[in-house]
């Protein structure tokens, strides 16, 4: 006969624990201080087990039922309730232990040791906390793609389309990273693409009128700010890398007597070494430069510790003093300068242009057939490029060459 709430609620403790019995099994234990705990017996492989469904009240006589056929069902699918049960409670704990945060923080060490750039960990890092109060500590597992792309449309109610674009793309990698350490099945920030504002591009200012260029370059003859400054922005045109590639420059890659800058690859945005040919302007400017910094290990070190770079803001505040504003010119503005002059110019073969600014090509066949790398040929753009700099700085009007002519000017 099956128990009713009645005589559950009137089931008094005795000085002995004691089984009321319900069906199929199931029963309740009325213990001496009064508690009252749901169970089961059963047996698996000729052993005789129980199972504990929880205390009464908290777990009524309708659940505690459900709870027992449940584990009838797993008896005659050949399981052992009370291993499934076990097995459940584990996973349940490595579910709330593998928290989208520690998941992320797991897969951002890996990504450090891996030698990723340290302005790509810091921009990481910088979307990962936007992101980590509405969802960090969330199981991965548990997550739904309505929670991520709430994250997403706070980021782009401030207007930051970009940064939310970023940021799915640094969730989803979390997830893949979870995938493939067995803690996710399905990366649900690849689902959201087409969710979110697509930003409009925005190219780096640059000045590309040769008129304008050569103003510019008296400007920054004449710069008054800190000496350091004044060379990294002097050589910043001649050697067209990316900002963070000439302020992260270190004495050891440079080479005087071969006249080239050798940046490694874990410097580089695409992860590809480059050789920078040094023309004799810039080897002079280092040489001056030599006589500042040359005793220590970056060619240009932040103004507060040597043991840091310049920092990156540094020569884009001195374009800013010069009078020139964002909307003019950038530090990262001079790579379409040279990469728009020196196209114009019909002289040199793009491909060498674009292997001098670490273009990766797309198209990786080519990029293997591309042998040689267009070395020679760099080398005498580069020193062209330097000479063509002065002439423009000296006012001097430059006519556009004829295809595979030099360069030819008038005072």
């Amino acid at each position: 006969m099956s128990l009713t709430h009645i005589q559950i609620s009137n089931a008094k403790p005795k000085e002995k624990a004691y089984k009321m019995a319900d069906a199929d099994a199931l029963y309740l234990v009325v213990r001496p201080s009064g508690a009252k705990v749901w169970r089961m017996n059963y047996r698996y492989l000729e052993r005789q087990k129980t199972l504990y469904f929880g205390s009464w009240p908290d777990v009524g006589i309708a659940s505690a039922r459900e709870l027992r056929d449940e584990a009838r069902k797993k008896l005659v699918a050949g399981l052992d309730p009370a291993a499934e049960k076990k097995v459940a409670r584990i996973t349940q704990k490595i579910a709330q232990d593998n928290t989208f945060k520690a998941i992320a923080e797991e897969w951002l060490v890996k990504i450090e040791r891996e030698e990723r750039a340290p302005v790509t960990l810091r921009k990481v890092r910088w979307l990962l906390d936007i992101a980590e109060p509405m969802i960090g500590s969330r199981p991965i597992s548990k997550l739904t793609a309505q929670e991520i792309l709430a994250v997403l449309r706070k980021v782009e109610a401030n207007g930051r389309y970009e940064s939310a674009r970023r940021m799915r793309s640094v969730i989803s990698r979390v997830f893949r990273y979870a995938i493939a350490t067995a803690r996710a099945d399905r990366d649900l920030a690849a689902d959201l693409r087409g969710a979110l504002i697509t930003p409009k591009v925005k190219h780096h200012a640059a000045i590309t009128a040769p008129k304008e260029v050569g103003a510019l370059l008296r400007a920054i003859d004449g710069y008054a700010g800190h000496e350091l400054t004044a060379v990294a922005l002097r050589l910043t045109p001649h050697l067209f890398v990316r900002p963070g590639e000439l302020r992260q420059a270190e004495w050891a890659e440079i080479d005087s007597h071969d006249a080239v800058w050798s940046i490694p690859a874990e410097k580089m945005k695409m992860r590809r070494s480059l050789c920078v040919p040094l023309s004799r302007q810039v080897l002079a400017m280092l040489e001056e430069l030599h006589a500042l910094t040359g005793h220590g290990r970056y060619l240009f070190p932040s103004f507060r510790t040597p043991r840091r770079c310049m920092s990156e803001n540094t020569v884009s505040a001195a374009l800013r003093r010069l009078g020139y504003s964002r909307e003019e010119m950038t530090a990262h503005g001079f790579r379409a300068t040279a990469a728009t002059l020196l196209n114009q110019m019909g002289m040199w073969h793009p491909d060498a242009i674009e292997r001098q600014l670490a273009h990766l090509d797309a198209n990786a066949t080519r990029r293997v057939y591309t042998r040689g790398e267009y070395w020679d040929e760099r080398v005498r753009m580069m020193q062209h490029w330097s000479d063509y700099l002065d002439e423009l700085r000296d006012g001097a009007q430059i006519l556009r060459p004829a295809f595979g002519k030099s360069a030819t000017s008038t005072a």
